[in-house]
C-alpha cells in the first residue's frame, strides 16, 4: 500500500500509535505480547520491573491509542496485541538498532 492511498484519518491513527509505542517500557511490553502472548498487568510489571501502578499506566498509553486491547476474566485484565502486525515493529527496531562499530 502507498501512502497516497491512507486517509488523513489513517495516518493520524498510525502517527498516534508510533507516538505512544515510542518508549523503551512500552516498546518492551510490545515485545511480551508478541506471537498472540496475552498477559495480565501483575505478569507485565513483573517482568518490566517497574511499580505495577507504572505499568498500568503504559498500558493505558497502549491501548488508548490503539495498539493494544484488553479483556477481563475474573479478577485479572489480560492485554494483548491488537494488531499482530504490530510486532513487526520491535522486530525492526531491533534490526535497525543492532549493528557493530567498525
Amino acid at each position: 500500500m502507498n501512502l497516497d492511498q491512507l486517509s488523513s484519518e489513517q495516518l493520524e491513527a498510525a502517527a498516534n500509535m508510533l507516538k505512544a509505542i515510542a518508549h523503551p517500557m512500552r516498546i518492551a511490553i510490545l515485545s511480551y505480547l508478541e506471537g498472540e502472548q496475552s498477559l495480565t498487568v501483575t505478569e507485565i510489571h513483573e517482568k518490566l520491573g517497574i511499580e505495577q501502578s507504572t505499568t498500568s499506566h503504559h498500558l493505558g498509553i497502549l491501548k488508548d491509542k490503539g495498539v493494544l486491547t484488553s479483556k477481563r476474566v475474573g479478577k485479572n485484565t489480560y492485554y494483548t496485541l491488537k494488531h499482530n502486525n504490530l510486532s513487526h515493529i520491535v522486530d525492526c527496531v531491533s534490526k535497525c538498532t543492532d549493528y557493530t562499530e567498525k
